[in-house]
Order: C-alpha cells, then structure tokens, then sequence
C-alpha cells in the first residue's frame, strides 16, 4: 500500500522540500516530471499547484496534500484539515490577501471600489468580501502578474504578500485585509478512515511539524560551576526546564537547552560573562513536543 501525497508546485515548492529534508525525507523534484523521487517507498510524490490541490485530495486522486487554506476556501472543498503547518515561502508566518491600488489613488477603502473592476486569483472569496461590504463591483479572474494589471483597464486587485515587497516594487499600496491563510496538512475523507494511511499520515505529520518548529530554533550546550548555576539559569529563556547534569569534573555541570536563533548572539556573551565555558551552539532538525 502507498500514501499518494501532493506537494505544492511553484511557490510554495522549495520550502516544502527543504522542511521535509528536515523531517528526515530525501525528496527530489525533476523539473521535467509532476512525480518527485522521495526515499519512502510507502509515499507517493506528485506536484500540484496549491490552486488545485484541495480538489485532487477531496476527489480522492491524492490521498492528502498541502496547500493553503485560501485555496480550501476558494474550491469548497471538503477535505479534512489534519494540521496547520504555518509555513510560508520566505517566512513561518500566515499569509494575507489584500485589496491594494495604485499608491497615488484617491481610493481609501472598499466602499470606493463601487462599480470598479478588481482582478484576481482569489475570485470567491472576493466576491464574497464585496458583498458583505454591500459593495457591487466587478471581478475578473486573473492568471497571474496580477500586480502589473493595475491602470490597464482594473482599478485594483486582490493579491496574496507574505512581505508587501513586491506591491511597493509596483506602486502599490494596501487599503484592506481580505482574509490571511496558512499552509495546511489535508486528508481525503476515505483515506483518513483507512487505519494505515491515518497512521502514516499522522507519522508524516509529527515529523514535519517537528522540522517546522526547530527552523528558528537552536541548541545551547554549555559547561557551568555549580557556583554559577543560578546566574545562568535565570538568563535562560528555556522551552521548558534545561537539561542538567554532573560532570566528571566535581563541581561542574553540563547544562543543555534549545532557545530562538535571533536571541543566541545577544545570550551567548550574557552566559559567558555569568559564567559559563565551553559554549556550542548547535543546529537542530526537529522539535517535537
């Protein structure tokens, strides 16, 4: 028996390979083939755009996938939700869809887009932002540079940004939220009820929630006198308690913690000052609570 799971194409693609290596799964994509290699010969690889994939899973042609819950939203579909894997492209953090328009617009709200044409990939769900604002415009489905379409005949668009970069780079400025999204982990309703797919699914998913939790993580290992201990613990900004043990040498202990990446270059010289030598800051893979 194998697990048939679609991995997102395009944007999404190199974050998800790079957080699967991190799980412990050697995925490699050919550029040429929609059938990625991975070393699991119970998993099935195919690629397929975030746009489609929560219709491939809900019509059982996958037996789960990743995607964003936009797009779950924008099909309808009716999958189960297994996990939220808050991961992005360039961040770990949720997504947003926004109504932006020109910078030098006089438009300042979506009241001001009455009888205006709007493009988009997120069709649906703007409709349905439109209408709850009881604002009558068209919308037109766009195929992508939706950034570029503003001023030749559409007077604003809606478009997902992680950063704003890219709108600001087109003159763009935003005047609305129309939803956030995150990267999510679904199932095909049949396949959840299969005992060994759920089984391997929640495996799979373990693991990369794990890979996913330690990307701003880091390891701290570091040799404390006891005399020092206490100065030491109270800089430490643990996940839980730091681990703490005796070493060889009477009156010394090997302390071990996990703490962010951003804060490592500021409590590094901190903990050497409060005492503590032989300092190794280590890399992890995975945190699994």
């Amino acid at each position: 028996m194998k697990l048939k799971l679609g991995i997102p194409k395009g944007s999404l693609q190199d974050a998800t390979v790079a957080i699967f290596a991190k799980a412990g799964f050697k995925v490699s994509v050919d550029k040429r083939s929609y059938f990625p290699d991975i070393d699991d010969q119970e998993i099935e690889l195919m690629l397929f755009r975030a746009q489609e994939m929560s219709r491939y899973v809900e019509n059982g042609v996958l037996d789960c996938g990743i995607t964003g819950a936009d797009w779950i939203i924008e099909n309808n579909s009716k999958v189960v939700k297994v996990a939220d894997l808050s991961y992005a492209k360039q961040t770990l953090s949720q997504v947003r869809w926004v109504l932006a328009v020109p910078h030098d617009s006089k438009m300042k709200s979506v009241k001001d887009l009455k009888g205006k044409r709007i493009a988009t990939e997120l069709v649906k769900v703007t409709e349905k932002y439109l209408k709850k604002n009881k604002v009558n415009a068209e919308v037109e489905f766009s195929w992508g540079a939706t950034e570029a379409k503003v001023g030749i005949g559409v007077d604003a668009i809606v478009e997902l940004t992680e950063t704003g970069r890219s709108l600001r780079a087109n003159n763009l400025k935003i005047i609305d939220t129309i939803c956030y999204s995150t990267t999510e982990f679904i199932a095909n309703k049949k396949s959840w009820e299969n005992p060994w797919k759920k089984d391997k699914i929640e495996n799979l998913v373990l693991l990369v929630k794990g890979a996913i939790a330690a990307q701003e993580k880091v390891g701290l290992k570091m040799n404390v006198a006891e005399k020092d201990l206490k100065a030491v613990l109270k800089l430490l900004p643990a996940m839980k308690r730091p681990t703490i043990s005796a070493l060889a040498q009477e009156g010394w202990l090997d302390v071990d913690t996990i703490i962010d990446e951003k804060t490592a270059r500021v409590l590094i010289p901190q903990l050497k000052k409060a005492g503590a030598q032989g300092i190794i800051e280590y890399p992890l893979n995975k945190a699994i609570y």
